[in-house]
């Protein structure tokens, strides 16, 4: 509450005006919602290491449940094999990037970002580049057993780019100057995605990039005017030009229907409280696709029902707790702003597939990270959260 005091040598005169400002709820609620800086940035890393391997954990029986009894025994045999050793190696990645740091790859950075736009590039050679259902999203690296999807890579490290540049322009952050040459640079890799064309994983890196500039220090207003002009020209452009984007919305809006939608969402619903049970689940015996990537949440709710779903979301929102308790905690900035940008772009990518199953966004093929079947997507969001760690290895640095 605001304090009032008379004026001096004054008895029963009018109150002056207050000194303090008068704190609303709003505020105080705030405040209390804030997470607390930890005492050290490596308690909230044991953290976020400990919720991961959890999930990956949880992701691996989910992953073997729907193989068990969708594929042919020596199939399934292969399968087990597949998916025990790329979560292994997702495992080494993430250990791999937190023994590294943050701090020790800025030297690297721009090489690591022109690395990522040519990855982007690949998409369109021929002898590279791997066209499914239309898209040409993926490439294939000679002796890799599995396809890359370059945007993800690419997310990761124009955001390390970023942070730097948040970082070397220093009191210049807050000008023009900075600021278009910036903005400029994120519009040449979203370009560089919706082209594939991927509008789903442009927006993502769209998100991702705003926050990581919001918080590098970027005026509000410029920012502002970009992701409103942005996301209209994106959203506009693609359901413009693209037939799917089209079909998506009308099925979110409800003017059309989708058997695969309406099939998962009622999958999604089947489980009651506390699901069919491991590997008992009828839609996906009964072969509905895409269970296993783009709609593993409905997997989880007709196997493990609103309880295994809710202890899914329980697991991401103490992902993003102990992430922001990690951010406010290190003193490298540049760690700092890194950390916050790939908290944003992992976390922002498993609201997006749990608002697609839940039917609150329309359609997307986007995978939940961590659970969903995968090979670069998995390693990708290893690498990410691996590096969100070793923000806790950075030097002192004043934020």
């Amino acid at each position: 509450m605001a304090r009032f005091r008379k004026r001096a040598g004054q008895q029963g005169a009018a109150l002056e005006a207050p000194t303090e400002t008068q704190l609303s709820i709003f505020t105080r609620i705030g405040t209390a919602a804030a997470p607390r800086p930890a005492a050290s940035p490596r308690e909230p890393a044991r953290a976020i290491f400990g919720l991961t391997i959890g999930m990956i954990a949880l992701g691996l029986v989910m992953q073997v449940s729907h193989a068990a009894t969708t594929m042919p025994l020596d199939a399934f045999r292969e399968e087990l094999v597949n998916l025990v050793v790329m979560r292994g190696l997702a495992v080494l990645v993430l250990l791999g990037a937190w023994w590294v740091g943050l701090a020790r790859l800025r030297p690297f950075v721009p090489a690591l970002a022109v690395t990522g736009l040519l990855l982007l590039l690949l998409v369109f050679v021929p002898g590279f580049a791997v066209a499914i259902n239309g898209s040409r999203r993926w490439i294939q690296i000679p002796g890799l057993p599995f396809t890359i999807q370059p945007s993800e890579v690419a997310r990761v490290l124009a955001i390390l780019w970023l942070a730097r540049r948040c970082v070397d322009l220093g009191d210049r952050v807050s000008g023009l100057r900075g600021y278009v040459p910036t903005v400029l640079a994120g519009v040449v890799v979203a370009l560089l995605i919706i082209i594939e064309p991927d509008v789903g994983s442009t927006l993502l890196f769209g998100v991702a990039w705003m926050a990581t500039m919001w918080v590098g220090g970027f005026q509000e207003r410029h920012l502002a005017v970009s992701a409103v002009g942005g996301v209209s020209m994106v959203v506009v452009g693609a359901a413009s030009v693209l037939g799917y984007v089209r079909e998506r919305l009308s099925v979110w809006l409800g003017d059309v229907s989708n058997d695969q939608v309406l099939r998962n969402a009622e999958a999604f619903g089947s489980g009651g409280w506390f699901g069919q049970g491991l590997a008992q689940g009828g839609y996906r015996n009964d072969g509905l696709q895409y269970m296993q990537t783009d709609y593993v949440c409905s997997l989880v709710g007709e196997e493990l029902g609103l309880f295994g779903v809710l202890v899914l979301v329980g697991l991401w929102g103490a992902f993003v707790w102990n992430g922001l308790r990690l951010v406010r905690t290190v003193k490298n900035r540049f760690a700092a702003l890194a950390a916050f940008g790939l908290t944003v772009g992992v976390t922002t990518q498993a609201m997006i597939h749990l608002a697609v199953a839940t039917q609150l966004s329309p359609p997307k093929g986007m995978t939940l990270p961590l659970i969903s079947d995968g090979g670069s997507a998995l390693m990708s969001t290893c690498l990410a959260i691996g590096l969100i760690l070793g923000a806790s290895r950075g030097e002192s640095h004043p934020i």
